[in-house]
Parts: structure tokens; sequence; C-alpha cells
């Protein structure tokens, strides 16, 4: 295993730029994809969540970068700055990010990639200044574990690489499973072409409808309309640090709405096994982050405290996939409201949930999708359990596979 700086293994080590904000032409007819940090730290990137103009790239000196660059993150708040990720397509970036495009006749891309996301603390000690930023300077002198061999670089890169190929076709197939799940919802209580007596769609087969007034618009003759706080609980979370594990005391960790994206990291928060029983979640339950972040997702990282600013919604009356998609449904709604107030929504209270207008079927009805939906949702979660013991499977071996404690048996 030889030690080099990334300089020595590199064909091109550069930083990217910021068109000006001022110049309309470098912001029009936007289609060059323009990566900025804050999208940085997943594996590969395939596309920009942002754009610049072709005249940028003709007036500016900002390049697009090849295939498979490696692009660091070298400023950014929270866990952002230290964070990498493959470019997959030719893309630009803007100047908080240091692209570099390794030679592939000495190195291994997936490999270096695979190193350097095991040298994240080491990455951000590098930070210098004021506000605490990397340089490109630094970054190309930073010293990456290399062994001699380029197959065996190889062999090593495939073997994380098979396992995060997985956990990407996971999420592929959860993707598809929750639209799938959700066009048929909308199919029966949106559209409203559920099944009739007999089989046919009710609406489209002339079902009686009748004009509510409280939703301004037809709705299913026996339907009746009530909140989102009638169909379901929305218990808060605690403050989880008035609940602080004692010595040996077992503990849970503690789900923030950092957790609700990134799942649980070594450096969640635990709390006491002590905490309220109606706050303690398991897998399949239903979460809603009501403050700055607003979000409804279906818990799958593990037992956990729930925090403050997130409700574990629950249900006595009506199944879960039925106020779960409502609660989605209606999250659009609030969503919407504060797109075209062009305001952020602060946060949802819970008159704001009394204040919501939901059309609701009889409970024979709920039922009966019920059956059809829960069996997708209940795959959605074991698909994200089953990445989760994958990624610390890869967790597991990435460090002993970069300094040799583990090897790979060559065929």
């Amino acid at each position: 295993m030889n030690s080099q700086p990334l300089k020595d293994i590199s064909k091109n080590i550069s930083s990217g730029l910021t068109p000006l904000r001022s110049n309309e032409e470098f912001w029009s007819s936007p289609d060059v994809p323009w990566v900025k940090t804050e999208q940085l730290g997943i594996k590969n990137i395939y596309d920009a969540n942002e754009k610049i103009s072709e005249a940028a790239l003709e007036k500016t000196s900002i390049k697009l970068n090849p295939i498979n660059t490696l692009s660091i993150a070298m400023y950014g708040e929270g866990r952002t700055r230290g964070s990498v990720s493959i470019l997959k397509s030719e893309m630009t970036t803007n100047q908080a990010c240091c692209n570099i495009v390794v030679d592939e006749e000495k190195v291994d891309y997936e490999y270096v990639y695979y190193f350097l996301t095991t040298q994240y603390k080491e990455l951000r000690n590098l930070s210098s200044g004021v506000r605490k930023n990397l340089n490109s300077n630094d970054i190309k002198n930073f010293e990456i574990n290399v062994p001699e061999h380029l197959h065996t670089q190889k062999s090593i890169a495939i073997v994380l690489s098979n396992l995060d190929k997985k956990i990407e076709l996971n999420n592929r197939i959860n993707a598809q499973l929750e639209a799938m799940a959700k066009l048929v919802y909308d199919y029966w209580f949106v559209q409203f072409d559920f099944p009739d007596a007999n089989g046919k769609p009710y609406k489209s087969s002339g079902g009686k409808m009748v004009y509510n007034e409280e939703l301004k618009r037809d709705i299913p003759e026996g339907w009746k309309v009530n909140s989102l706080m009638d169909i379901a609980s929305f218990t808060n979370g605690v403050a989880c640090q008035k609940y602080s594990p004692k010595g040996g005391e077992d503990s849970y960790q503690v789900i923030k709405i950092r957790e609700m994206g990134a799942g649980f990291t070594d450096s969640s928060d635990r709390v006491s096994k002590n905490i309220p029983d109606k706050v303690v979640v398991y897998n399949g339950d239903v979460l809603f982050s009501w403050s700055a972040t607003l979000d409804v997702m279906i818990w799958a990282g593990g037992i956990g405290g729930l925090n403050q600013h997130i409700f574990k919604v629950t249900s006595d009356k009506y199944p879960r996939t039925f106020y779960y998609f409502e609660v989605l449904r209606y999250l659009q709604h609030f969503k919407m409201i504060a797109d075209l107030r062009k305001t952020t929504m602060g946060h949802i209270t819970q008159d704001h949930l009394k204040q919501s207008r939901i059309s609701i079927p009889s409970d024979v009805l709920a039922e009966s999708l019920h059956v059809k939906l829960n069996p997708i949702l209940n795959k959605i979660v074991c698909g994200s359990e089953e990445n989760i013991k994958l990624a610390k499977l890869r967790d597991w071996l990435l460090p002993m596979l970069m300094n040799g404690q583990v090897t790979i048996k060559e065929a």
C-alpha cells in the first residue's frame, strides 16, 4: 500500500464557478447541469438540481467536468463540508466544489471515492479561516493510500460498489412501490373511482355525487367531511434532553428531523427508555415533521425516541394507509399555500390540523383499500430495513479494506 498525494494520481484538480447572478444571459434557457455543495454526499449524482445556460460556458472560465469526476464540498453548513460524490455525467459545479479527475491508468476512481469517504474528519480538519473552509491546494496534497496494483483497487471498489448498487436498487423499487400505492389511492379516494357494487369505477360509471360546501366540490353520496384531527391522533415528541440517560441506563437513539432524512448515525443523540410509550417509534409508524421542514414518512430506521417538532400519527378509527395518504396529500396543500404566498410556513399547529377538511369514505371502503395497499407499504419498510443492514456491512468493511486488514481473495 502506497501513500500518494491526490495531485500525483490525478489529471486535473480544480474548483468550479458561480456565474454572475446579475447576468440574465447566464441563467436564461438553462440546460447545463450545475452542482452546488448541498447536493454532495450521496455516492452518484446523475443530474444537478440547478442549471445554467450554454452562454455561461462560453463566456466564463467555468468548464464541464468529465464523467466520473470526484467532487468534494469545500464549503457548506453542518455536515456538508468534506462530503464527496461522483459526477456521473458531464456537469459543472459552483466554486465551493473541488473537482478531481483521477488518472485511471494509475488509480480506480471508485476506489479513490471510497477512500475519501473514510477521510471525512481528516478533510474537515484541513479547514481554515474564519468560515472554516477547505481549499483546493490542501486537497491536492491530501494523501491517498493506494494498493500498488490497479486490479486490487478495482476488486476492493467492486465489493463496496455492489453493496451500494443493491441499496440504490432497493431505493428505486421503494420509490416505484410508493408511486404505485399513491396512484391506486388517488384513483379510489381522489378521483372517486373506487369499485362500486358491480365492481365498476364509481364516478365514471355514474355513481351519485353530492356537492359539498366545505370542500367546494362533489363527493360521493354518503361520504362525510371532517378534519385530519378526526381521523388520526397527532402525538408530539418530547424534549429528549429532559430524558438524558444516566450512567449505564438503557437508551434509544433520538429521532429528530435530521434522522427522518438520513436515519440514525453515530452522532444521533440518546434518550432514556423511560420516556412515555406513546413517543417510542417502531418501524412502520407514520411520522410527520411539522416544524421548518414539512415531511411525512413511514419510519423504517429502527426503534427510537421521538423528539419534539415531529408528530407520531396513529389512529384507532382508520387504517394506516388511509391516514398516511390523507396526511401526505394535505401536506402538499400546506406547501402549495406557502409557495403561492412566497413565504416559508414555519410550522403546522394543532389548529391547522383541526381546520383541515377532507372527504371520508365508509369504514368498509377504507378497510377494503387498506387490504390492497398495506402489503405494499410493508414491502417498502422491508426494503428500507435491508438497506440499513447493507449500509452497516459496507461501513464495517470500508475502513478494513482501505487499511489492508481485510483483503480480497483473487479468483
